[in-house]
């Protein structure tokens, strides 16, 4: 079975030619879930598969993350055969915040009768989850202020950090598996987002060979990371996967 992941946007928020920072697993060339939801990001999903996310995992709540969650819900909503349809995979602690952020609105129709939470299936999530068969894990990653970012892995798939500083104790967890690494990077850091110099400071060559690059802050930039050896995302770009190892249970 054939699983990649699909980047839709590779740029940082600032970086609108490169798209807002979104994936989506694919499986068998179909979308299987969808990682993010920002503006930009969005558009490119529907460009590329005709259609609106049915599932979607949220890392944060920055807006280049999340952008896009209005239209989503114009579109679920207003579609009977997607009406409480479309999971939304939420960490935990993230639900308050996504519901202060983005569904609180009052309101939400002007025609009243509606309710933001209406048009999807909200699934709180803790350490792991299940979604169509398969067990993903959900990790703290270091971004802006504690317990409002988060990372995701299929084992033996890929590992999707998400907006991060490095993180070489949550990678040593849940990437031990020969995982494609997915992580944000751009040619400096600062106190939310890794630099290159941060990563090779951080982690081993063995796991930086691992790694295709993201969220970087322009075109002339990624160029920069690639010139250093690193492979580097460009918006639109699959990247094929290893298919995901069975999980054991005890």
């Amino acid at each position: 079975m054939e699983w990649v992941l699909r980047f839709h946007g590779v740029g940082n928020a600032s970086a609108v030619e490169l798209g807002s920072a979104m994936a989506t697993l694919e499986r068998e060339g179909a979308p299987w879930l969808t990682i993010d939801c920002g503006g930009e990001g969005l558009t490119a999903f529907q460009a590329r598969y005709g259609d609106m996310p049915r599932a979607v995992f949220i890392t944060h709540l920055h807006l280049d993350h999340v952008a896009g969650m209005e239209r989503l819900f114009v579109a679920s909503y207003f579609d009977p055969a997607r009406r409480g349809q479309v999971r939304l995979y939420v960490p935990a602690p993230l639900v308050p915040l996504l519901h202060q952020r983005i569904a609180s609105y009052p309101n939400v129709l002007a025609e009243g009768g509606a309710n933001f939470w209406d048009a999807f299936q909200l699934v709180p999530v803790g350490e792991a989850f299940w979604h169509d068969g398969q067990r993903l894990e959900v990790f703290p990653v270091r971004h802006h202020w504690p317990d409002t970012a988060f990372g995701l892995r299929l084992r033996g798939s890929v590992v999707w950090t998400g907006d991060t500083r490095p993180i070489p104790e949550m990678l040593a967890r849940h990437a031990d598996a020969g995982e494609l690494i997915a992580h944000d990077c751009g040619l400096h850091g600062n106190p939310s987002h890794s630099g290159i110099d941060d990563l090779e400071r951080e982690y081993p060559p063995a796991l930086l060979a691992r790694c295709v690059l993201y969220h970087y802050a322009s075109a002339e930039d990624g160029e920069a990371l690639r010139a250093r050896g690193y492979r580097v995302a460009t918006p639109g770009e699959g990247a094929a996967l290893s298919p995901p190892r069975q999980v054991e249970l005890p």
